[in-house]
């Protein structure tokens, strides 16, 4: 049942947020912002592989070595892709994206409920030091997690059951990213959030299946923080509901 949860869920938020002109706005910034640092990075690349690879081997003479160096110089390039996007990825998110998200959550809460959950004792700037403070462990535990599971595929003949079961939890860790953003500013431990995570995994796990389909994936993602915060909001008051 929390499988097609996440899966609506998700949808709801976009569907939200692109009716909302704020919303909206926030969501194609940090979308923007994104892309721009990724394109920042792989130009770099792109205009420095050369370079780069000279550092580490320098272009023989050979013609039958020339065309070794020219694969591995491109191999290389699809690495460097690689650590650029995801070191692009943590730098939006640990210093804009993560504060586009939460404003994102706070105008959402304060559409639907009229307020913002909030401790009461914490002024703004202690609340922004504590949100950069978490990303850092929420964006890099998740990249590391991914990375052994990948090198785990590559080492053992499972290889793609264990590709398919890194990309499902990729798409859940995202998810996480959301759901997190409520908890994070309540300042609840980093403990009990990541057992949230556990506790919930079908949520998150039908919550970013659509962060898995090309080019749809952009789009979700950038608006993803609304519908994780629907989800938070009902589901309290539903909690609510049941104790009375």
């Amino acid at each position: 049942m929390e499988f097609f949860d996440g899966i609506t869920y998700n949808l709801r938020g976009l569907k939200f947020g692109l009716k909302t002109p704020k919303l909206l706005f926030w969501g194609l910034l940090r979308l923007g912002i994104v892309l721009a640092i990724t394109g920042l990075f792989a130009g770099l690349i792109f205009a420095y592989h050369e370079e780069i690879m000279s550092l580490l081997w320098s272009r023989p003479q050979s013609n039958w070595l020339q065309w070794v160096w020219l694969l591995l110089s491109w191999l290389l390039v699809v690495l460097l892709m690689g650590l650029s996007a995801a070191g692009s990825y943590l730098f939006a998110q640990i210093f804009f994206s993560v504060l586009i998200m939460d404003l994102m959550s706070q105008i959402t809460e304060r559409i639907v409920t009229g307020n913002m959950q909030v401790l009461p004792e914490s002024s703004w700037w202690a609340r922004l030091l504590f949100l950069i403070k978490q990303e850092v462990p929420r964006a890099v535990l998740p990249i590391m997690i991914s990375s052994l599971l990948m090198l785990l595929g590559w080492l053992t003949p499972l290889g793609p059951v264990i590709a398919i079961f890194t990309t499902l939890v990729t798409a859940m860790f995202l998810a996480w990213d959301n759901t997190d953003l409520i908890p994070a500013r309540m300042q609840a431990p980093f403990g009990q959030r990541f057992r949230f995570l556990i506790q919930h995994w079908g949520f998150h796990l039908g919550f970013g299946l659509w962060f898995l389909i090309p080019l749809v994936n952009i789009l979700f993602l950038s608006f993803a923080p609304i519908g994780a915060t629907l989800y938070h909001i009902e589901r309290k008051k539903a909690e609510q509901q049941g104790a009375g």
